[in-house]
Formats: structure tokens, sequence, C-alpha cells
């Protein structure tokens, strides 16, 4: 089709980590301090690559439990950091307590975004309405939004402890709606995760695209994407 694209949407949602905030590398910046900070070498710990990636496996497993609504977040908060020492030998609660406050307090003040995330939402501004919808802990999105200085284009900040619902059940997606007086029809999913941003939509009947930028897109998403700018070609 030659010209300009149609321009189907009016409404854009947007899933936050990993898709416009850059949770990989705000998140291992904060754990690198941590490391220093609370001298795990000393514990034990050979150094901060290590204690990342065992961190980063088990907070993974975790956080796919607390998606199908058999953790809660408080547990999963203690948990990941206990069970991540736990690989080095280190039984300590009261630095499990210390690490847990301490990550949660300073990774949402990072300001990395995914590359391409700022001019892209600058364009799109006063085209599109913007929205996100975020699975994220509730006390921390609106501070990453105010950190990475973006929030100004966003109507609507849900995050599943608001509609009492997290991504990929149609409720949160129908309380998105609701809230911004928008139809499914008019509607864009833009996330990374293929169970709660790209199964959510489809359940909900709304178009979605996948941010994958290794390449493995969801082969039912409306759209695939390897870079945040290919939303251009779609919708500018």
């Amino acid at each position: 089709m030659g010209g300009h694209p149609v321009k189907r949407y009016k409404h854009l949602f947007f899933d936050l980590d990993h898709t416009l905030w850059d949770f990989e590398t705000n998140s291992r910046d904060t754990l690198r301090d941590l490391f220093v900070d609370e001298r795990l070498s000393e514990r034990g710990v050979p150094d901060a690559e290590a204690f990342i990636e065992v961190y980063e496996e088990i907070n993974a497993a975790l956080w796919q439990r607390y998606e199908r609504g058999r953790l809660h977040k408080d547990v999963l908060r203690v948990l990941r950091f206990r069970n991540a020492l736990l690989q080095f030998g280190v039984k300590d609660n009261e630095l499990v307590d210390r690490l847990g406050r301490d990550y949660l307090d300073n990774c949402p003040m990072r300001p990395a975004l995914l590359p391409g995330a700022k001019d892209l939402l600058n364009d799109l501004d006063g085209i599109y309405r913007m929205h996100i919808i975020t699975n994220g802990f509730h006390e921390v999105q609106h501070v990453k939004l105010a950190s990475s200085a973006i929030t100004k284009h966003f109507e609507l900040v849900l995050t599943s402890e608001m509609a009492g619902a997290r991504k990929p059940d149609p409720r949160i997606f129908e309380s998105a709606l609701k809230r911004t007086k928008a139809t499914a029809k008019e509607s864009l999913m833009i996330g990374d995760s293929v169970l709660a941003d790209m199964e959510g939509a489809r359940r909900a009947g709304w178009d979605h695209a996948h941010f994958a930028p290794r390449g493995d897109h969801d082969p039912q998403a409306t759209y695939g994407l390897q870079r945040l700018s290919d939303l251009r070609a779609i919708l500018l």
C-alpha cells in the first residue's frame, strides 16, 4: 500500500519495563552499586556479574509465578535476594531486607530508556493519546517515568494493582478502555511479553505490536518490532 499509513488507532498503550524503560540496564547498574555498598565480595560472592546472573535467573522465575497470581509481591521482593544469596552460601536476613529495600528505592530512579524510545514518544505526541499498562509495582512506576523524563507523554498509567488484575487477564485491558473511553478497535498494545502483552491484548480483542529486539517475534502478533523505531512505519 503506497502513501501514508491509514491512521487506524487513536490510543496507544505501552508496557513500561523492557519496552520503554530500560529495565535491564537500570537494574544491573543498581545491583553493581549494591554489590559494592554491601561488600558482597567479602561475603563470598565472587563478583558483581556473578551476582547479577544468579539474581536475574531467580527473579525471572519468581516473576512468572507473580504474573500467574501464584506469588504475592512482598514475598517476591524478599525471595529474589534471599535465594540469590543462598546460591553463594550467604544466609543473612538483615542483609536480604536491606538489599530488597535499597534496590526498590534506587532502581526506579535510574533514567535509561531503550534506544529510540524518547524520539519516538516525541514524534507520536499530539497525534495519538498514549497510556501505560504495567504489571510493575504501583509505587515505583511513576518514579520510573519521572526519572526518565517521559511522564508528560502519558494520560493514563494503569498498574495491575489499580485494575485489580494483571496482564494477560482481559480485565486490565477492559479497565484501560473504560478509564480512557477508548474502544478495542482504536487501541494498540505495544509490549515485549508474549504472555502478558500479546496474549493479553489478543484475548481482549486488541491489535498488538510485539517488541522483540532479538527477533523472536510472536507469530500471532499483529506487528513484529525489532526496534522501537519500527513503529514509525505503522503509525506515522
